[in-house]
């Protein structure tokens, strides 16, 4: 009944040619008749804005739209629309708030875009068990909006107010990961919509216990699979209580050494920060300016505490005596929620700022994560390798989790930086895996990091993926293109 989009490859990339070639055509009248059928004609577009919409995330990664998007209101549409797509040899792509950072959204080979964020309901919070089941269009913000008088919080915080299921999909993970851990930490249970249409409950249904010794770990292979094992159509999410007291602070630091090395010192400390973030001097200086801020313009460490009023004050004296050690000074502490959330504004508006250090200029994002005993090394060959590449760009990262992202400014009218933009990138995943870290901590494989990740798990390990894949999506309609 369909094929798919004619052949066509553009982009921002333009030395990668991600679209398969030789496939592509239009979905039929018919085709697109019964996925109205499905979820009703005001749920599926076949408008180029709309498909152009889909077609793409944050990232500079661009390839063809999809053929046609759709709006599911249930699990049971979404079962209905991948029995659909599947039996007529149709790729299906899942999307949520299109914040990946990968490409992992581009349809490479046409096809329905299956968005999910018209499904937005806090299905079952249990208070007493520390869980929450969302759909998968509820976020972040909104489920701690949510949660705000029960003296609960969903503390994974990868910036952007992503859905919290893409979050799952993507092995997300965010600034307070070094004392809370990733979404692989916190998922509990997930209904995924497999290819056929069957719904599949990864830890059972129903079920939110903490731990189990019962079989093969399903939630965590469609935790990080990206969209290319079945459609996440609800998430069972471990919660954690609010801190009774929280306080933060900012210290500047003579070298990018000084700061990452006292990094190292207060977790070897065994000091239980809930955040410490690494911004470059360039990264400060841009946050200064779009921020408002009035930080010292050097290698600076955000932090925060969590825990007693007590605890805070003894977690503080001993993180201040490291610091100094380091020769860290220009402290600034904040105690006050209203200050806090300032600062962390400014942190999570990194992505923006920086892009206003070069107006006219695209962004590009990289991350990669290596053992906290390297990340000292890999970050001072790290600036060398910027300057080396005569690229401009800032460094900012999870250094408590040996996790950080370069963002690199970039002409996309200019092919010779476009290249050279590629070989930092590929050469910063490489210094990672040959430090024993991965080529991604938090933004995935999606188009871009797919030879990194043959380079990291090895032959055997991508056959091993490439054999679940099949046994779980034969025809290779998920989300193709991605991960392998």
């Amino acid at each position: 009944m369909a094929s798919l989009l004619r052949p066509t490859t553009w982009g921002l990339f333009s030395w990668r040619g991600y679209c398969s070639r030789g496939t592509q055509g239009r979905l039929s009248a018919g085709f697109v008749e019964a996925l109205k059928a499905v979820v009703g004609s005001p749920h599926v577009s076949t408008a180029a804005v709309v498909r152009e919409q889909h077609g793409h995330d944050e990232s500079m990664h661009r390839c063809q739209p999809p053929d046609a998007v759709v709006w599911p209101q249930d699990a049971e549409q979404v079962g209905r629309l991948a029995a659909l797509c599947y039996g007529q040899g149709v790729p299906i792509v899942p999307f949520g708030t299109g914040t990946g950072l990968e490409g992992g959204v581009c349809a490479v080979q046409g096809g329905v875009c299956i968005n999910l964020t018209r499904m937005d309901r806090i299905l079952e919070l249990n208070p007493e068990d520390f869980s929450v089941v969302v759909e998968p269009g509820v976020t972040r913000k909104a489920l701690n909006a949510h949660l705000r008088d029960r003296g609960l919080w969903f503390p994974v915080d990868p910036g952007a107010d992503a859905s919290l299921c893409g979050m799952a999909a993507t092995g997300a993970s965010g600034t307070n990961s070094v004392r809370y851990g990733t979404m692989r930490d916190n998922v509990l249970n997930l209904e995924v919509v497999l290819p056929s249409g069957q719904r599949l409950h990864t830890a059972g249904r129903g079920r939110r216990f903490r731990k189990s010794a019962a079989g093969y770990n399903l939630t965590g292979l469609f935790v990080g699979s990206e969209g290319t094992l079945g459609l996440i159509t609800a998430a069972t999410l471990r919660l954690h209580p609010v801190p009774e007291a929280t306080v933060a602070a900012t210290c500047a630091f003579p070298t990018v050494q000084a700061a990452v090395e006292s990094t190292v010192h207060i977790l070897q400390a065994a000091v239980p920060v809930a955040r410490i973030e690494f911004l470059d001097e360039v990264m400060m200086d841009a946050c200064n300016r779009h921020s408002k801020l009035n930080c010292c313009v050097a290698p600076t460490l955000f932090l925060e505490f969590h825990g007693s009023e007590q605890a805070l004050a003894e977690q503080v004296e001993r993180t201040e005596e490291i610091i100094r050690h380091n020769g860290g000074s220009h402290f600034s502490w904040a105690k006050e929620a209203e200050e806090r959330s300032r600062l962390w504004a400014a942190r999570h508006n990194a992505w923006y700022a920086s892009l206003a250090l070069r107006p006219g200029c695209k962004g590009y994002s990289t991350d990669v994560c290596v053992p906290i005993s390297r990340l000292p090394e890999i970050l001072v060959q790290t600036k060398e390798d910027l300057e080396a590449w005569r690229l401009t760009g800032t460094i900012v990262g999870h250094v408590g989790d040996g996790n950080f992202h370069c963002i690199l400014l970039v002409d996309p009218e200019d092919p010779e930086e476009l290249l050279r933009v590629q070989a930092f990138a590929e050469q910063l995943g490489r210094r990672a895996l040959a430090l024993h870290g991965t080529c991604t901590g938090e933004h995935g494989i999606g188009l871009g990091k797919r030879q990194l990740l043959l380079e990291e798990v090895g032959a055997v390990g991508v056959e091993t993926m490439r054999r679940l894949k099949a046994t779980l999506d034969p025809r290779g309609l998920m989300n193709p293109g991605k991960v392998l």
